[in-house]
């Protein structure tokens, strides 16, 4: 199939590509959310605004394939496919059947499973993780790794490389894994959040010890069928019947879609290897957002769902900061918690607006651009459901500390690449610049030490913020989009 350069690739190719849709309808007679003030009008007209921005997303963004789900009110407002699920052959994505990669979208399966067993009283979130445990994480500058350390992405571990692999005989399973390749201790535990695959792999480690079953086993028993989500898994190896449902991964070569190599990511299994339709979701959010229960099905109690979305810890103050597994965004006055995604070949998102009702799960497959099209059509329907306006610029002196910042995310045993670094200049009065990786934005003071997005690509909203803060021997920032890392000064 053709990707650019063809004068038939916008009507003709978009009405193509707007494929299969399931129909919207009550999820359960449990009880709903309360009333809400989100607009009715813009629910209603959500379905076409989405159809729009995906379609031109298709014709100029590199996307293969996407599903995108919303739920509202205890009821799926739409669930619908885009595009292909394989190219070449022509299947297009079906939102009750095609398998998606939600990458670390898992994630929240996995701090579901361990809040279970919090709540029967297995686990407890400040113990030392060691507690359970058949191998041991040493100590770091006196303090233990806790339970609640790996919720919160504060065990002050460096970041792994080396957990995905194309070759299935090369996978090892991820509690022989993780006995061999304990992480660089860089911080004291529950001092700074740095996102730690690991971490979360270790939150899985400890329910398949806990329970006596293998944690893809779990999943299945305790979260995925009792919700009735039949084909949500963990197992990367997947069954004949659905592994001819499972998407492609993509990438663009010569203008072309040309599907890639299954990857997987075994050796972190709980972090990263669910496959799951968009239908299917859309059950995990209702759940979620009816304080743990679907249809008459309860897997957490409501005090554990309000737990799990409940802050947690922050880099600083003013800025949104972790819950427990879900990650809190600031979007004006509306609180939003949910979790990003991104493999080699999916780029997904899923977020829930829990005063409002609201959810909605985005996954998509295709060139580079696709990476961005996930955050732009998350954003835009965001915006449309929660509308914000720009706070008003307040004068005062730069932030003492401009030059290079460099993100905590990071494998430390690997060399550091400076080019890398997001540079920081002052562009006027009361204006920043922020240069990374061929990107350039420009931000507006609002308050002390605080400065928000006015131009440049969007990460967190619109709106995006940052904060300088620290001292003058250890200087650093953070965004309101990525309450999962710290940026440190580099000092020259």
């Amino acid at each position: 199939m053709i990707l650019r350069g063809s004068a038939r690739l916008g009507a003709a190719l978009t009405l193509a590509l707007l494929a299969s849709a399931s129909l919207p309808g009550a999820a359960s007679a449990q009880s709903r959310p309360r009333a809400t003030a989100t607009s009715v009008a813009a629910i209603a007209s959500l379905p076409a605004f989405i159809d729009g921005v995906v379609a031109q997303q298709i014709a100029t963004r590199e996307v293969a394939g996407a599903v995108v789900t919303v739920v509202q009110d205890g009821r799926i407002v739409m669930s619908r496919g885009y595009g292909f699920a394989d190219v070449d052959r022509g299947i297009t994505v079906d939102p009750a059947t095609t398998l998606f990669r939600p990458g670390s979208v898992s994630k929240l399966f996995t701090w579901t499973a361990l809040m279970q067993q919090i709540e029967q009283g297995r686990v407890r979130m400040d113990d030392d993780v060691n507690t359970y445990l058949d191998f041991k994480i040493p100590a770091f500058e006196g303090k233990p790794v806790t339970v609640r350390d790996l919720f919160q992405h504060t065990p002050g571990m460096s970041d792994s490389s080396g957990i995905s692999t194309g070759d299935p005989a090369k996978v090892e399973y991820f509690t022989a894994w993780m006995k061999t390749h304990i992480p660089r201790r860089i911080w004291a535990p529950g001092t700074e959040t740095s996102y730690s695959n690991y971490g979360a792999a270790l939150a899985g480690y400890i329910v398949e010890k806990v329970s006596g079953v293998p944690f893809a086993d779990y999943a299945e028993r305790n979260i995925f069928r009792p919700l009735g989500m039949k084909t949500t898994t963990f197992r990367e190896d997947l069954a004949p019947s659905l592994r001819q449902r499972a998407a492609l991964g993509y990438k663009v070569e010569g203008g072309r879609f040309v599907a890639q190599p299954v990857e997987y990511y075994g050796v972190i299994l709980p972090a990263g290897s669910a496959s799951a339709p968009g239908d299917e979701m859309a059950r995990f959010m209702l759940a979620m957002l009816g304080g743990g229960q679907l249809n008459g099905v309860r897997i957490l109690k409501p005090q554990s769902v309000k737990l799990l979305m409940s802050d947690s810890f922050a880099n600083v103050a003013g800025l949104p900061g972790m819950a427990h597994g879900f990650m809190v965004r600031g979007w004006g006055s509306t609180r939003l918690v949910g979790h990003g995604g991104n493999t080699r070949d999916f780029h997904s998102d899923l977020v829930l607006a829990p005063d409002r009702g609201f959810g909605i799960f985005i996954s998509m497959t295709g060139g580079e651009g696709s990476y961005g099209a996930r955050t732009e059509l998350a954003d835009a329907v965001l915006g449309r459901m929660f509308p914000q306006s720009a706070s008003v610029r307040q004068a005062g002196p730069a932030p003492r500390y401009v030059g290079s910042y460099r993100t905590n995310r990071r494998d430390y045993a690997l060399a550091v690449n400076p080019d890398r670094d997001l540079k920081v200049s002052v562009a006027g009065p009361s204006l920043l610049k922020l240069d990374q990786n061929g990107r350039t934005s420009s931000w507006q003071r609002i308050g002390a030490d605080t400065y928000e997005q006015v131009t440049g690509a969007r990460q967190g909203g619109p709106y995006d913020r940052l904060r300088f803060y620290g001292d003058g021997r250890d200087p650093r920032l953070s965004f309101a989009s990525q309450p999962h890392v710290t940026y440190h000064f580099v000092k020259s």
